[in-house]
């Protein structure tokens, strides 16, 4: 895990997950936050938020066993540094997944406000059987129809299920870009739609869009895996 400060960049968060935590206890050994949201549905509708039954840690790494019970896909969501959040940053984040189709990841910079229309911003995003991508959603956009997402072309990483890597986030005033190993995959092209208020980093795993009554497969379970998260703010 990256220690201390980066040029340009001040150090305020830092999980290296050396403390083991069942199922069940992760709330208990790393706070309340760390656990995340509970009891209710994802985006799809399909799966439910259970971190009790999905989150653990062992052997230095923060474990989601993503799988089906009781009929329903069960998924978690951990705030790593908190609600409060920050405006401008840098996050860091090493992680792999195993193949899991019908499941999805959305590691992503969400308003403080709550409020969808300040913006959002997502790296890496994608299913979990296949290469990810980066999006920032354009502040405002969604006052006038649906929301508008910047670069208007995905780029996806060059890897998929399997590996460890690292995706890294820069988020500064009027620009996004994203990181897959330390190597550039993709910028924002629109300064003026980059979001500009204070948002907080969630590490979400959730059903896919196209989740159905039969996808996920209730046969399909498997695990993302956390090594290390590290967030800086910005400091020019």
């Amino acid at each position: 895990m990256p220690v201390g400060d980066l040029p340009g960049w001040k150090l305020t968060g830092a999980q290296d997950f050396t403390r083991p935590a069942g199922s069940g206890s992760v709330g208990e050994v790393y706070g309340a936050e760390m656990r995340g949201y509970a009891g209710f549905a994802d985006s799809s509708g399909r799966g439910l938020y259970a971190p009790d039954e999905v989150l653990s840690v062992s052997q230095g790494n923060l474990d989601y066993f993503l799988h089906t019970a009781a009929g329903s896909p069960r998924v978690a969501s951990v705030v790593p540094f908190g609600y409060t959040g920050q405006t401008y940053g840098r996050y860091s984040v090493k992680f792999r997944y195993d193949s899991m189709p019908g499941y999805k990841i959305a590691f992503l910079l969400w308003p403080v406000s709550d409020d969808w229309n300040e913006g959002e911003i997502d790296w890496p995003e994608g299913g979990l059987d296949g290469a990810l991508y980066a999006s920032s959603a354009i502040k405002g956009s969604r006052a006038t129809g649906p929301m508008k997402f910047d670069p208007p072309n995905r780029v996806y990483s060059p890897d998929g299920p399997d590996g460890w890597h690292v995706a890294t986030t820069e988020w500064t005033p009027g620009n996004v870009k994203w990181f897959w190993d330390g190597q550039l995959i993709s910028q924002t092209t629109d300064p003026a739609g980059v979001p500009d208020t204070p948002m907080r980093w969630t590490l979400q795993v959730e059903t896919s869009d196209r989740a159905s009554a039969s996808y996920p497969s209730a046969e399909t379970s498997g695990y993302l895996q956390i090594d290390w998260a590290v967030q800086y703010a910005y400091t020019p």
